[in-house]
């Protein structure tokens, strides 16, 4: 029930034809006045006709019998702003003193040939008039107030600039109409709307809206919004959905709107700016209002009223609408004002009696419809719901009591001229004809006045400030249009916007903040790419590369982090990396330590066994300097590994490589020397003096120091040239720096390394030659043996050393320097150890002795 009640009670102004058979309330005249030493015209749009059934006259042509009337009783705030301005003047001493200011309100209907009917009654004071013709009527009215409409005001300013009578517009700025070649009699007092477009993507990045639509009208505005608009919207990355060209015709909402319409209801663009004013939209505002459109939030660039359209269901479709509008001053006054209007006040006004019969019950006089009877005792305009009637100043009726006062200005300051330049009797009226009052009315509106009585010209207005209303309607028939925010452009601040985002009701489809864009947000951690063929802020999301993050939200591209920091595993944050290298306390660098620790104290101990044994045959065979030497070389190359072990400095660097290579190199000459040298005691059968020579001096020994020498000198070749130096690796483990020890020339590493092979060769041919030697301690097999096992560690070295990275590369060199030298320390010593400690009865020369060996056999062992 409460529903239809509010129902009925928001449809009453609306079909008052078919509620009420009062003749009274459907007969009303297209205007009224007051009298007054001059009147100021004013032409209003306070009701229309309209007919049903279409019933035709049967004695007007083009005319029909059912007309009834709408009243707009929104717009009758005009006429209250144009009273409450010239009364303020009329009690005003010190402005047009001895002058009272009178009106001539009229209404405006809508068919253009009736608005030049209104045109001409105004200045012919007759109901059928005659062009040029005034019929010497009193009234003088220096200027005319036009408005809303800019069609309005263009049909009407195209009759008075035949006359130079001035025109003052208070609806919104149109460039056509501040054209001063076509309209140079008409003043807009409204400002530029310059900077709308600018505030409107100040509100669409304030909940950051990228995917909205657009209706413009279809007309000379529209195209300069859609310039002014796109491109602020393209600048700030806000893409059009979809674009809606409307035409201002009456009934333009009944076709093209129709068959679209659904387009626009599914389209995922769930903000809407209709940028134009109300005239012209209004066959769409009625169309939204009939399809019950909740799930929209419109952002609308003028205000509008709500009891202009027919449909109940309009005040639901805009609820939560955003609207802008010009800012300016409240004015208390007016409110107090509006309390003291009533039809008694007032008997010319043929409004007010509509209002009280509707709205508080009151019967019309039999005698005269301007009489009212019966009437509620206190009643007030103030007492009628928002949505109907705001007592509160709106933009327009501000724009009115400005022309007004502009009005009063400029009629003064003419006065003042006159009275300086051609003084009049007492008591004589002062004569004036309308284009005289150009000049003053121009540098009127041109200037600001002493307190809040500022004009506006659209040529050199002020800074633009507009107010951000939000219209409630919840409950239904509410009607407010709240303040929530303001925008303002400055020369010397720029632009200012503020918004209170909690005071705002948003329509009844949402529950927070809407949602309007083509494609979701890209996380941190994202970047956007653009998906082919469709608008800008449609696009898809793509994880950020490594070592790349993105910490804002819909970046384009992501950030590569520097060398020593890292992304984190959602790639939205640089993080600092930490040093790293192979430690003594990590359990990779503990493992290789104790290693290399063990396996030296075992060569140590197996040096100590053959210095203790060094008189047995097994240590004398094959020259037991040269196994002394070879287990003192291989104990310093198993300690020398630990150079690779802990944090790198310039001088470890520089003896990692240079001790590998120099002790390597003596420990393979000394396998060299020791082939050799069994190869001369049993391959020559038949000595020749230089056989014997080389067996009594000797020679073998020399190998070490020549091979060494060699290998000196390539090791200082490279420490001349290019040495090793430390280096940062910052790509081999994640989230870390790792210190190493970067080898300088490789030329020269691969050049020490194959040098070494080399050796590595030589030795292997050698003890490969004398393998099958008889002999009871012959080593030739293990030597090539372990001469095999070097080349297997060294071969499978260098591909994987060069493949990896980091702290595994030394890992990798360390495992090859122990491997290597364990090799040749087990496969060399390991048979002989067996013997001395396991079976000594075989080290022996009894044993020797008992065995078929030939006398050199014999002296090799000394």
């Amino acid at each position: 029930m409460f529903w239809i009640f509010t129902f009925g009670l928001l449809c009453i102004p609306i079909f008052v034809c078919a509620f009420t058979d009062n003749e009274c309330y459907v007969t009303c005249s297209d205007y009224f006045y007051r009298e007054g030493d001059v009147t100021i015209g004013a032409f209003f749009p306070l009701h229309i006709y309209y007919t049903g059934n279409k019933v035709p006259d049967k004695y007007l042509p083009y005319n029909f019998q059912d007309y009834c009337v709408q009243y707009k009783f929104k717009n009758y705030q005009f006429v209250l702003a144009l009273v409450f301005a010239i009364e303020e003047i009329n009690r005003n001493p010190h402005l047009l003193p001895n002058t009272t200011i009178g009106y001539d309100i009229y209404n405006i209907p809508f068919t253009e040939k009736n608005i030049l009917r209104s045109i001409f009654l105004w200045r012919t004071r007759i109901i059928n008039p005659l062009p040029n013709c005034d019929c010497g009527h009193k009234r003088k009215s220096p200027v005319v107030i036009t408005g809303p409409s800019w069609s309005t005001s263009a049909h009407i300013g195209t009759f008075l600039q035949l006359y130079k009578i001035p025109q003052v517009t208070f609806g919104p700025f149109d460039s056509i109409l501040n054209d001063q070649g076509q309209f140079n009699s008409l003043y807009q007092m409204s400002p530029k709307d310059t900077s709308l477009s600018l505030a409107i993507v100040f509100l669409l990045l304030q909940f950051r809206w990228s995917w909205v639509g657009l209706f413009i009208p279809d007309d000379h505005r529209g195209t300069q919004i859609l310039s002014d608009l796109r491109g602020n919207m393209e600048s700030h990355s806000i893409c059009i959905a979809f674009l809606k060209i409307i035409s201002s015709a009456w009934n333009a909402f009944s076709n093209e709107l129709w068959k679209n319409m659904y387009k626009i209801e599914e389209s995922s663009a769930n903000v809407i700016v209709i940028y134009a004013d109300i005239v012209s939209v209004q066959g769409l505002m009625r169309h939204i209002a009939q399809l019950l459109v909740t799930w929209k939030v419109w952002v609308l660039s003028s205000s509008w009223d709500v009891d202009t359209h027919s449909d109940y269901f309009m005040v639901e479709s805009f609820h939560g609408s955003l609207v802008f509008s010009h800012h300016h001053e409240e004015m208390v006054e007016f409110m107090n004002f509006v309390q003291t209007v009533n039809p008694y006040k007032y008997p010319e006004d043929n409004y007010l009696p509509k209002f009280w019969f509707l709205f508080f019950k009151c019967s019309f006089s039999e005698f005269n419809c301007q009489l009212l009877e019966n009437c509620q005792p206190n009643a007030s305009l103030d007492l009628l719901p928002r949505h109907q009637f705001d007592p509160a100043m709106n933009e327009e009726g501000y724009n009115i009591y400005n022309a007004v006062y502009a009005v009063a200005y400029s009629i003064h300051e003419m006065n003042l001229q006159q009275i300086q330049t051609q003084p009049y009797a007492k008591g004589e009226e002062m004569v004036f004809f309308q284009w005289q009052l150009h000049p003053f009315l121009k540098n009127t509106i041109m200037r600001s006045h002493v307190g809040r009585h500022t004009a506006t010209h659209g040529g050199g207005n002020l800074d633009a400030q507009y107010d951000i209303l939000n219209f409630w309607n919840f409950p239904s028939g509410l009607g407010l249009k709240v303040k929530v925010g303001t925008y303002s452009l400055s020369a010397q601040q720029g632009p200012q916007f503020s918004l209170c985002e909690q005071m705002i009701q948003w329509p009844t489809g949402f529950t927070k903040i809407p949602q309007s864009v083509c494609s979701k947000s890209c996380r941190p951690g994202f970047r956007k790419a653009v998906q082919e063929g469709k608008a800008v802020c449609c696009f898809d999301c793509i994880p950020c590369a490594d070592n790349e993050i993105s910490n804002e939200t819909d970046m384009d591209q992501c950030m590569k982090c520097p060398e020593s920091h890292y992304a984190n595993s959602e790639k939205s944050h640089c993080l600092q990396k930490s040093v790293s290298f192979l430690a003594y306390d990590e359990p990779l660098g503990m493992a290789l330590t104790i290693t290399a620790l063990w396996f030296s104290l075992l060569i140590a101990a197996v040096l100590v066994v053959f210095v203790k044994h060094r008189d047995t045959p097994i240590v004398k065979a094959n020259n037991r300097t040269l196994s002394y030497s070879l287990l003192l070389t291989l104990f310093i190359c198993l300690l020398s590994s630990l150079l690779f072990i802990g944090q790198p400095n310039t001088t470890t660097c520089i003896l990692q490589q240079t001790a590998f290579g120099i002790l390597f190199t003596v420990a393979l000459s000394t396998v060299l020397a020791k082939a050799i040298t069994v190869v001369i005691a049993f391959k020559a059968t038949v000595p020749a003096r230089m056989v014997r020579w080389l067996m009594i001096s000797r020679a073998p020994n020399f190998i070490i120091p020549i091979c060494t020498l060699i290998q000196l000198i390539i090791c200082g070749i490279w420490l001349v040239t290019s040495p090793p130096f430390i280096d940062q690796d910052t790509q081999a483990e994640h989230g870390h720096i790792i210190i190493v020890c970067n080898m300088g020339s490789t030329v020269a590493f691969h050049t020490v390394l194959g040098y070494l092979c080399s050796l590595a060769l030589g030795s292997y041919t050698m003890a490969f030659l004398s393998r099958n030697l008889p002999d009871t301690f012959n080593e030739a097999k293990f030597l090539s043996f372990s001469m095999q096992v070097f080349f297997c560690v060294w071969i499978t070295f260098l591909p994987v050393y060069h493949s990896s990275k980091g702290k595994v590369m030394v890992v990798m060199e360390v495992f090859s320097i122990l491997a290597s030298s364990v090799a040749l320390f087990i496969l060399i010593f390991a048979p002989k150890c067996y013997i001395i400690l396991l079976r000594p009865e075989k080290n022996s020369c009894h044993n020797v002795r008992h065995k078929k060996h030939s006398r050199r056999n014999i002296n090799l062992f000394t």
